[in-house]
């Protein structure tokens, strides 16, 4: 089998694909068909928190799927309540709803905005904040909330209520209140897609205060950010914020398909029975697989997270070049195309990802300390 002429001819075509085809992968290293190793500074774009094939993670995958891989949410399963009780003991929220994918979590927390809003203020108050610049999802009502015309040209009429402030603009941010019927106001504290770029804390914390002066839904977008990429559990922890709600996704089941939308007190009640649903969500597997990710998410590894990111960080700056983010959730602005420079790491064997005009590193969050340096010294290299 050729993968590459497999793939073209009977995959659709919405992904420019490097010129790799990876066949297996262990720790935070791959192999391409031709056996050329890789240092992965990508994770699967943020999803393989403890790199390829973690031997605890594919234990607890295995187990489970020995023991019960589906039974629909019409019954209870225990790695799902598990999954609930961790998420919401280590985020003091109340409930849980889970789903597939980081578009779905952030569905879920569009509809419970908009219902808080209609059932305490009336039904006009369906206006959702984001922000420009930012990513929440591919589906017609998460493109409508990406803060990014390039992304609604070919998909219009998108579903309508969203409105966008600019990142980091508090003043901007309360006339947008002050004039619109809000349901809800939702951030990333890291714009990953659109740059890398982290908001200040002073803005976090005033969208914070005009939520809860203005009794609209403070949600913020940990899919990307979430389940330790920062160097905390969820990235709103930098900041001293305690949302209403938080969806998240990629790297909570660690390579497996789930999201999860956690719920403040304020909305914890809000979703009835067949307000909302989901067939895979929640699947024993992946819930599985979640519990064995955010158990070994203590302080101690959360701590060597920061730590590698502020190692990255510092021998990027003393090469000479901006870098942007947090923990380990990296943005490098290049001097030359970031095309050029992604193509020379992969010749020398790191993968590495783009966000707008930056190279952007993702790299497991337990990537050894000797592959870390021997990657940003490839990377470094590149950049040049």
């Amino acid at each position: 089998m050729n993968i590459k002429q497999t793939d073209e001819r009977y995959i659709a075509h919405t992904y420019q694909r490097f010129d790799v085809a990876i066949v297996k992968g262990k720790g935070s290293l791959c192999w391409d068909d031709s056996g050329k190793e890789y240092i992965d500074m990508t994770s699967g774009i943020g999803v393989n928190a403890f790199g390829y094939s973690d031997p605890v993670w594919a234990q607890a995958v295995a187990q489970q799927a020995e023991l019960l891989q589906h039974t629909s949410n019409l019954y209870y399963t225990a790695p799902c309540a598990e999954l609930a009780e961790i998420l919401c003991t280590r985020t003091g929220m109340e409930k849980v709803f889970f789903s597939n994918s980081g578009a779905e979590a952030n569905e879920c927390a569009v509809k419970l905005a908009r219902k808080y809003a209609a059932d305490h203020k009336g039904a006009e108050y369906y206006n959702i904040i984001t922000l420009n610049k930012s990513f929440h999802g591919r589906t017609l009502t998460t493109l409508a909330a990406t803060g990014q015309d390039a992304f609604h040209e070919k998909f219009t009429p998108l579903t309508e209520g969203f409105l966008y402030a600019e990142p980091n603009d508090i003043a901007g941010l309360e006339k947008l209140v002050s004039e619109n019927k809000v349901a809800g106001i939702l951030i990333e504290t890291v714009q990953g897609e659109g740059g890398v770029n982290a908001l200040t804390p002073d803005f976090v914390q005033a969208v914070e205060h005009v939520c809860h002066e203005n009794d609209i839904i403070f949600m913020v977008d940990e899919v990307q950010t979430g389940n330790g990429r920062t160097g905390k559990l969820y990235s709103y922890m930098h900041f001293g914020v305690q949302p209403d709600v938080v969806s998240t996704a990629k790297g909570l089941a660690g390579g497996l398909p789930m999201g999860a939308t956690l719920m403040g007190g304020k909305v914890a009640d809000v979703l009835s029975y067949g307000d909302h649903g989901s067939t895979f969500g929640g699947n024993p597997v992946c819930a599985a697989a979640a519990v064995s990710v955010l158990s070994r998410m203590d302080d101690a590894f959360l701590s060597q997270v920061a730590e590698k990111g502020a190692y990255i960080r510092s021998r990027v700056e003393e090469a000479g070049f901006a870098v942007s983010g947090l923990g380990l959730m990296i943005g490098i602005k290049t001097e030359k195309p970031v095309s050029e420079v992604l193509m020379k790491c992969m010749e020398n064997g790191v993968l590495c990802l783009s966000a707008k005009e930056k190279l952007r590193l993702l790299p497991p969050l337990n990537i050894p300390t000797e592959q870390l340096a021997k990657a940003v010294d490839v990377i470094i290299e590149a950049l040049k």
